[in-house]
This record gives structure tokens, C-alpha cells and sequence, in this order.
């Protein structure tokens, strides 16, 4: 049952009535489009609402609510529901449950409209830009150091201003409030194998042997994953490489690796965008680490103990930001 409402704090009331009488009230907030940079006011809207009512519950409408979003939704304890037939409602009194999937792009945003994801070239260079460097920007500048187009730098700080992930400061200069919530956000549709041609390979003589050759043989790569993040935060040996490079075969070769279906101890990944080249480091043995920026979103979504790895990465790079923060 439905009933109007004066409260400003939402836009309706329903009420759910079970077969043994028990109920509750829904205290429902519509939205056309709901954005990260929203979600903090509209659920304190409604937990003032719901002192009002005791035992209701909020409810979320809107004609479509992103992945990060509908999270964020679950993760407060609100539910949701858009037209595109996403839905997750769960009321513990009376019990109640309901839950859908419906698209996870928005069906009703067209060419020319801000983007909607962090996928592609131009999104890696410019949240690789704003994490590898702590300084604000103008777009021109932005534009420069992550070596984007101007159209797509606007269109990629347009969704992360939407997605509350940069702001402006008094000048209008772009600034991250948080790198680790932008690596974050990153990491959902950037990572190693979704954004790479990646093969398997075996080094005959171990890991060792194959950095030595690394570091002595020229050709464009970078070693990310484990290997890498011992650098900086050793969590466990590495038991497998990760690297990039422009041409799997050719670095193959010059280093001896075997090719494996099965017990691979290295995967040669051919990146998409040569920015997992852009600010790499080198050890004092000639052995070439990408960015720690690179190292930890590739972590994120690696399998196994990467994951962990990840976080063991990220807490170092927290308390040394200005050892690798320009």
C-alpha cells in the first residue's frame, strides 16, 4: 500500500503487509540517476527518516543504479530497485527478500555523454597521472603528463567527479582526495589478464635465472605481481612472474622460456596500452618494476594470495607516498 507524504527527507511511503499481519514501511527515495558523490547525503536522509518511523526500512528508485553503486547501496543497508530490473530488497521483518538482475550499463546514456566505466587507453593513463603524482591539475596539465587527448581527460574527470573520486579545489584545479579509493575504482575494470594478450611459459632454470637475463638482455618490459611488489613490502616468495612486454615471443626467446600448458612459472602479458611502461623503475641489478601504482591495481585482481599481496602493497605505498609520489 502506498501513501503520500510531506517529508521532504523522501519522496514516498509504501507499505508491506505480510499474511500474519506484520509489516513495515519503506521509506522511498526517487531518484533519475544516483552517483557515488550523492550516496552519502541521500543515506543520511534517510536514517534521519527512518527515526521518524520505527522499523521501516529505505528503499533506493532510480531509472538506473551502476555496479559501484547498488554495492555501496547493499554495503549501507538500503535496498534498491531501477528500471532496467536491477533489484535487491531485504526486510528482516516480516521476511522478505527480492532479487533481480537487470544491465550493469546504462541503456539510456548516449554517444557523447560522460563515460561510464574506467575501461580503455585513456582512462589508464590519466588515473595512472593522478595516482603516480601528488599536485592538483588543469586539465592542460593533465593532459600532458598522461599524454591523453583532451576529450577523453574531460570525459574521464567528468565520471570521476561524478563517482565523488576527484573534486575541485578553489581554483578549479582537479584534485584526488584519496589515490587508494581511486586505485580502487580502477581496479574494477582495469586488470592484468582482462586488459592484456597473456601466455604461459615455463623458465627452465627458475626465476633467478630469467631476472638475470631480463636485466641483460634488451627489450621493453615490466615486471608487476609478486615479483614486483617484494620490492617494497615482501609478503611471501614469489613463486611466478608477471610481466609485461610488447612482444611475448620475441622476449621469449632472448630469454629461454618454454612454452607451457600446464606448471607455467611466468606469464608474458602484451598490454593494451603501453602505460604499464610509464614510470617504471630499475633495481641496482639493470631488473625494470613498473610503477608501484601499476604493481598494486594488477595485485587487485590477480589470483590466488595477489588479492592479499594487494593490501600488504597498498599499506606500504600509504606510509612511503613521498618515496614514490611525485
Amino acid at each position: 500500500m502506498a501513501r503520500e507524504t510531506q517529508d521532504a527527507r523522501f519522496d514516498a511511503l509504501w507499505q508491506v503487509t505480510a499474511p500474519d499481519g506484520t509489516s513495515v514501511v519503506l521509506l522511498v527515495e526517487a531518484k533519475r540517476v544516483v552517483l557515488r558523490r550523492d550516496l552519502t547525503v541521500l543515506h543520511q536522509q534517510l536514517d534521519a527518516a527512518a527515526k521518524q518511523h520505527p522499523g521501516s526500512h529505505g528503499l533506493v528508485v532510480a531509472r538506473y543504479l551502476s555496479p559501484p553503486v547498488r554495492k555501496w547501496l547493499s554495503e549501507a543497508g538500503l535496498s534498491y530497485i531501477d528500471a532496467t530490473g536491477n533489484m535487491a530488497l531485504n526486510v528482516s521483518k516480516p521476511g522478505l527478500y527480492l532479487a533481480d538482475r537487470g544491465a550493469d550499463h546504462d541503456p539510456w546514456r548516449g554517444t557523447g555523454r560522460p563515460r561510464g566505466t574506467l575501461k580503455g587507453a585513456p582512462a589508464a593513463k590519466v588515473v595512472r597521472a593522478l595516482v603516480d603524482y601528488g599536485r592538483s591539475w588543469t586539465i592542460r596539465e593533465l593532459v600532458k603528463a598522461a599524454d591523453s587527448s583532451t576529450g577523453s581527460t574531460y570525459r574521464v574527470i567528468e565520471f570521476l567527479e561524478n563517482e565523488d573520486l576527484v573534486t575541485r579545489n578553489s581554483s578549479g584545479a582537479v584534485v584526488v582526495p584519496s589515490w587508494v579509493a581511486l586505485l580502487r575504482r580502477w581496479s574494477e575494470d582495469y586488470g592484468f589478464v582482462r586488459n592484456s594478450r597473456v601466455t604461459r611459459w615455463i623458465a627452465p632454470r627458475g626465476l633467478p635465472d630469467l631476472m638475470r637475463r631480463a636485466s641483460e638482455n634488451p627489450v621493453q618490459y615490466a615486471v608487476t605481481g609478486t615479483l614486483a611488489a617484494s620490492t617494497w613490502a615482501p609478503y611471501a616468495p614469489a613463486r611466478a612472474a608477471m610481466i609485461y612486454t610488447a612482444d611475448a615471443q620475441h622476449t621469449a626467446r632472448l630469454w629461454d622460456l618454454r612454452p607451457a600448458d600446464a606448471g607455467a612459472n611466468v606469464m608474458l602479458a602484451e598490454p593494451e596500452t603501453d602505460v604499464v611502461f610509464t614510470r617504471t623503475l630499475t633495481d641496482a641489478s639493470g631488473f625494470t618494476i613498473a610503477a608501484p601504482s601499476q604493481v598494486a591495481v594488477d595485485l587487485m585482481t590477480g589470483p590466488g594470495r595477489s588479492p592479499s599481496e594487494a593490501e600488504e602493497l597498498i599499506e606500504w605505498m600509504t606510509r612511503h607516498e613521498s618515496s614514490w609520489r611525485r
